[in-house]
């Protein structure tokens, strides 16, 4: 077996096992509808959240507009009374004005948290960092692990207009996100620190050699050829002449 580890940049994604024999090709499409996978979940969670605090989703024809504003344009919401949460709501009203503020009771909010943190743990980074790896059927049981709590919550269903409907359905409007930045650059084969020492040690070297080289040059002047007296003492007899107290 060899284990993948997947990365976004320099950022962990998650762990990947897979064989030597496999095809690119295969092994490519498999590491890409786990990443897809996980940007699902992550995308259903962040609605779910909202969902538990404001409720379902205005038509889109309503959405950012004032109580005011949607009176005198005589709009209504037709999903308002299909899609009651389980329970009855509480209202909170959705400042930014994209949720109908019918949210779910504490019950059944707690239903909904819950799941989503349960969830977003089964597919989190961190199992990167606890060496598990992902696996498809791990996010297909976090999608549904999702959808069964907005069942429970919502037993009459989202609106069609819903994100996480869409999601459900495989129609989300990914217009506005992010497109993939193609391959991560490689990695370098030494870490920072690595390099940092074999740097340090490197100048350290250079140095050594600079002082080993100056030593060097410097020892010629003590050599005989050097001594500017030694061919009159050679010719005087006074050559290797050692000398001792008496």
């Amino acid at each position: 077996m060899v284990q993948l580890h997947v990365k976004r940049g320099d950022e962990s994604q998650f762990l990947f096992d897979t064989t030597g024999d496999v095809l690119v090709e295969e092994l490519t499409e498999k590491i890409t509808d786990i990443y897809n996978g996980r940007l699902k979940v992550q995308r259903i969670c962040s609605e779910m959240t909202e969902l538990a605090d404001h409720g379902i989703t205005l038509p889109v024809n309503m959405q950012g507009l004032t109580d005011e504003q949607i009176e005198d344009l005589k709009l209504k919401d037709e999903w308002a009374e299909k899609c009651v949460p389980s329970g009855g709501y509480v209202f909170k009203k959705d400042d930014i004005g994209r949720r109908n503020g019918q949210a779910p009771n504490e019950k059944m909010k707690e239903v909904l948290k819950k799941t989503t943190e349960e969830a977003k743990a089964l597919i989190s980074k961190k199992q990167a960092q606890a060496n598990v790896c992902i696996t498809m059927g791990m996010v297909k049981d976090a999608l549904d692990q999702l959808r069964g709590a907005v069942m429970i919550v919502y037993p009459m269903g989202l609106p069609p207009h819903d994100p996480i409907r869409m999601e459900f359905e495989g129609i989300e409007d990914l217009s506005g996100t992010q497109k993939g930045q193609g391959a991560p650059a490689r990695e370098p084969v030494i870490s920072n620190e690595e390099q940092k020492e074999m740097m340090l040690h490197y100048y350290r070297r250079q140095e050594e050699l600079k002082k080993l080289e100056g030593d060097q040059d410097d020892s010629c002047f003590n050599s005989e050829w050097a001594d500017s007296r030694a061919l009159k003492r050679q010719f005087q007899g006074v050559k290797n002449i050692k000398w001792r107290p008496g």
